[in-house]
């Protein structure tokens, strides 16, 4: 898939390190057709030890060796990143962003190159366990379509859509999911701490309950509804605990934080305040818009 490819990352960052990890721990590439630009000489150096990738610390020179052109790097610094790997990738045969808010036309427009993948990646990647949105534009051949696709699976599952509206949905459910997840964890080992466990116990009794529902529930396939139900005996410990949770409108909370994260979303695109394809806020009980 990638043996003639030159693969170049502009952000050799957590989301970088993790592609680089799963195409070289896959042996889809070898590491020295992969070229890393990062500001940081430490972290470039740190990555040609770990996967004997090529580091430099000059952007342009990245884009100007790269077949394909990985965009990781944050959305505040995307305006001054794309005027100056302009001249390189204009000739790239795809472009990949994984900028969180970043339209895709931004990206063609800003690299005179109309061939580009727009990904939302979440950061369970990099473990090999993560799950990326993408869309591509017309002008992406078959071929390169497969190779995103071969690039995303790399380090987890990916969803393919048609309308980059998605990928900002994507954004504030599951982008940002894993602060969600990760919160609630938290808030449970608190309380565990509270009521008498060491933080260390708390903690693994926490992550190994996450863990195995987590993949009870994808083995299981049934709806969340009935998996709680399984574990909800009439005026037993589980049904006082939702109860308390439905009181304090955990589900409203919830709704309404994924909403804002897909406001932000939009946001840092410059967007529109609403897409066409999104539903109605959380707090909205009135007839959906036309």
């Amino acid at each position: 898939m990638f043996s003639d490819v030159t693969i170049g990352f502009i952000g050799g960052g957590n989301m970088g390190g993790a592609m680089i990890h799963g195409l070289v721990s896959r042996s889809l590439i070898p590491p020295d057709q992969i070229i890393v630009a990062d500001p940081r000489t430490e972290r470039g150096e740190q990555l040609r030890q770990q996967y004997g990738v090529r580091p430099t610390t000059n952007n342009l020179e990245a884009a100007t060796q790269a077949d394909i052109l990985v965009l990781a790097v944050k959305p505040q610094v995307l305006d001054s990143v794309l005027p100056e790997v302009r001249g390189g990738a204009r000739s790239c045969r795809l472009v990949v962003s994984i900028v969180a808010g970043a339209p895709i036309r931004m990206i063609a427009d800003g690299l005179a190159n109309a061939s580009v993948v727009r990904v939302m990646p979440n950061t369970p990647a990099q473990v090999g366990q993560g799950i990326s949105v993408w869309t591509a534009t017309g002008e992406v051949p078959e071929h390169e379509r497969a190779q995103a696709r071969a690039l995303l699976q790399a380090f987890g599952e990916e969803i393919f859509v048609t309308d980059e509206d998605y990928l900002d949905m994507a954004t504030a459910l599951s982008g940002t999911g894993p602060a969600y997840v990760f919160l609630f964890m938290e808030a449970m080992i608190d309380a565990g701490v509270h009521l008498g466990f060491s933080r260390h116990v708390a903690e693994k009794l926490v992550i190994q309950t996450m863990r195995g529902s987590v993949e009870y529930a994808a083995q299981s396939g049934e709806h969340m509804a009935h998996l709680r139900n399984q574990v909800t005996s009439p005026g037993g410990t589980s049904a006082e605990a939702i109860y308390q949770l439905e009181k304090g409108s955990l589900r409203t909370v919830v709704a309404r934080a994924i909403w804002a994260a897909y406001q932000r979303s939009i946001g840092l695109g410059g967007g529109r305040k609403v897409s066409r394809l999104a539903g109605r806020h959380p707090d909205d009980n009135g007839p959906d818009e036309e």
